[in-house]
C-alpha cells in the first residue's frame, strides 16, 4: 500500500497517553495529565442541560452562537480593556486545538518560519508541519524559565510569518512579563508578522502576578489571535469549547479553515459558556487561589520528599529536579520508575523539547483533589525514604 502523510505519521502516541497507560496498568496515583478532578461549577452545567432540553439543537451559526461570541467580546472589555466587535472579531471553535488549527492552517503557507518557544505544548509542532511551515525553536530552561532575548531575535527572520505565543506557558507554568511581552512584541512589528496567543490558562496565574494579553500592547490589536478556553476557565476539559479574537481581516481568513474543520460546536455548551464568562469576580479570584493553594500543597510536599522545584506563576503543573534524590537515570526512566515503583505518575520534560531538552526534571499535575496530592506525596516518600 501506497505511504500515508509522512507529516503526521512521524509522530508516535502522545506522552499523556503513554504516561496514562502505564498508570492504569499500575494503579498508580496519576498527576501526569491535566485536567481537574472536579466536574466544574454547577450552574454552568445546569444551563448547558437546559440548553439541551430546549430547541435548537441543529447546527449552530458557523461562527459560533451569538450569545457566545457577544460574552466574548464582553469578557475581553472586562479583564483586559480592549474593544472588540462581536461579529466580525470573535469565533467560537470545538476546543483551543482547533482554533491553533485553524489560525496555523488559516495564516500559513508552505516555507514559511514561525517562532516558537520550548518547552510547548505536543500539539503545536505537527500542526505547524502539516501546514507545510518550518519550526524556530526558542528554549526556555528551568528552574527560572527566562526569555533569552538574543536568541529570540535571532530566531525571526524574512521567512518568519508569526511567532506562537502560550502565556501563562504549558508545561513551564511560566507567565511572561510585560517587559518580556515588549521584547515580543518589537521582534513581531518588526519583522511585520501575526502573533498567535495560546491563553488558555489566562485565569489559573498565581502570586498576584497579572495576565497581560499580548494584544493589550500597543500596535498588536492588527496583528494578534487571541485564543481562550471554557475547558480551562470552568475545569471542563471534555467539553472542547474555545474561542478567538482577532481583527475582521485576519479572523476572516483563518475562519475559512475553521468551516473545513469542525465546523461548529455543540449549541447548549455554546449557551453555557456564554451564561459561565458573565459569572462574577468572586469566581475568577476563586479558581485562581484555589489552584494556586494546590500549588503550593503538592510544592511543600515534594520539597520535603527532596525534590527541588522550580518556579510556576500559573497554569495546572509544578516541574520538579529529582536528581537532589540520587536518581541518576533520564527522566523518561525516572517518570517509568515512581510509576512501576512508587505508585506515582508523572510526565517526563523532556517530552516537550524537540531535541537535548532538560532531562532531569518530572512534570506534575496539581489540579486534583487535596487527598490525592496528599496520597502521591506520601507514596512518593516512602519510597525515596
Amino acid at each position: 500500500m501506497k505511504q500515508p502523510n509522512s507529516v503526521l505519521s512521524a509522530f508516535g502516541t502522545t506522552v499523556f497517553e503513554v504516561m496514562s497507560r502505564l498508570a492504569i496498568e499500575h494503579k498508580s496515583v496519576n498527576l501526569g495529565q491535566g485536567f481537574p478532578d472536579g466536574n466544574g461549577p454547577d450552574d454552568v452545567r445546569a444551563k448547558a442541560a437546559e440548553a439541551l432540553e430546549g430547541p435548537p439543537n441543529q447546527y449552530p451559526p458557523m461562527m459560533g452562537v451569538p450569545e457566545l461570541r457577544q460574552a466574548v467580546a464582553a469578557h475581553g472589555k472586562r479583564f483586559y480593556d480592549l474593544d472588540i466587535d462581536w461579529e466580525t472579531e470573535t469565533m467560537v471553535t470545538s476546543g483551543a486545538t482547533e482554533s491553533l488549527a485553524a489560525a496555523l492552517f488559516g495564516l500559513l503557507e508552505p516555507g514559511d518560519e514561525v517562532v516558537l518557544f520550548e518547552p510547548l505544548y505536543d500539539s503545536y509542532i505537527p500542526i505547524v508541519r502539516r501546514a507545510g511551515a518550518t519550526e524556530k525553536l526558542v528554549r526556555l530552561e528551568p528552574p527560572h524559565w527566562r526569555l533569552p532575548e538574543a536568541e529570540l531575535a535571532a530566531a525571526f527572520s524574512s521567512r518568519t510569518k508569526a511567532i506562537l505565543l502560550n502565556t501563562p506557558l504549558n508545561p513551564a507554568g511560566k507567565v511572561f512579563t510585560r517587559a518580556e511581552l515588549e521584547v515580543i512584541a518589537g521582534l513581531v512589528k518588526q519583522h511585520d508578522c501575526y502573533a498567535i496567543c495560546d491563553e488558555v490558562y489566562e485565569h489559573i496565574v498565581f502570586d498576584g502576578l497579572p495576565h497581560i494579553p499580548l494584544m493589550t500592547l500597543p500596535g498588536m490589536r492588527e496583528r494578534c489571535v487571541r485564543i481562550g478556553s471554557a475547558g480551562k476557565t470552568f475545569s471542563l476539559t471534555g467539553w472542547k469549547v474555545g474561542y478567538m479574537t482577532a481583527a475582521p481581516e485576519v479572523l476572516a481568513t483563518i475562519a475559512k479553515a475553521h468551516q473545513f474543520l469542525t465546523f461548529t460546536t455543540p449549541p447548549n455548551l455554546q449557551h453555557a459558556v456564554a451564561f459561565g464568562l458573565g459569572k462574577d469576580d468572586a469566581y475568577y479570584t476563586s479558581l485562581a487561589s484555589d489552584m494556586q493553594k494546590k500549588r503550593d500543597r503538592l510544592k511543600d510536599g515534594l520539597s520535603k520528599v527532596g525534590f527541588e522545584t522550580a518556579d510556576c506563576g500559573g497554569t495546572y503543573f509544578l516541574n520538579a529536579d529529582f536528581r537532589p534524590l540520587g536518581f541518576n537515570g533520564t527522566d523518561e526512566d525516572f517518570c517509568h520508575h515512581i510509576t512501576v515503583e512508587a505508585g506515582v505518575t508523572a510526565v517526563p520534560v523532556s517530552a516537550f523539547y524537540q531535541e537535548g531538552g532538560p532531562s532531569h526534571f518530572a512534570r506534575f499535575c496539581f489540579c486534583k483533589e487535596d487527598a490525592t496530592l496528599d496520597e502521591a506525596v506520601a507514596r512518593l516518600a516512602k519510597h525515596f525514604g
